[in-house]
């Protein structure tokens, strides 16, 4: 076997690995975030919001990456659940900000620990050293991938 032949190998056991530790991963995060109602981009879009603050619809999409219509859309469902408001910019009338509501605020506060215990739960199998080589490792390959696509 070739060198060449080896290193597609690898390359190719590596992006099956990789997808299905994201899939499991994943699996057990859309769990517990369909315990609540919600699925992962409404969470995301919500949990984005607490953290960052009021943030402008047209830009969310790219934050939690997903098309800035389907954003639309889950603002749309999260501003029906009353965790999500919008308001027009004062300087840019064209310009919608998405806000946290209070009821959001309060969500969030209350099933956000528990999340990320079930993220820690589903990635207990490695030490926590493993996990930080493991992050920069996908930070790095992340990096090269986006700097690639052109």
């Amino acid at each position: 076997m070739t060198e060449l032949t080896k290193d597609k190998d690898v390359t190719l056991d590596l992006y099956i690995a990789l997808s299905r530790a994201s899939q499991w991963v994943n699996a057990h995060a859309d769990r517990d975030i369909r315990r609540h109602g919600l699925n992962r981009t409404e969470f995301g879009v919500l949990e984005l919001l607490y953290h960052k603050g009021a943030q402008p619809i047209q830009q969310i999409g790219s934050k939690v990456l997903m098309s800035s219509g389907n954003i639309t859309y889950v603002v749309d469902k999260l501003e029906k659940k009353q965790f999500v408001s919008r308001k027009t910019s004062t300087e840019d009338r064209r310009l919608i900000f998405a806000e946290i509501t209070d009821a959001g605020k309060q969500f969030i506060k209350e099933v956000f620990p528990t999340h990320t215990d079930v993220i820690g739960q589903a990635m207990a199998g490695l030490t926590a050293e493993e996990k930080q080589a493991a992050s920069q490792l996908l930070k790095k390959l992340g990096r090269f991938a986006q700097d690639g696509f052109k």
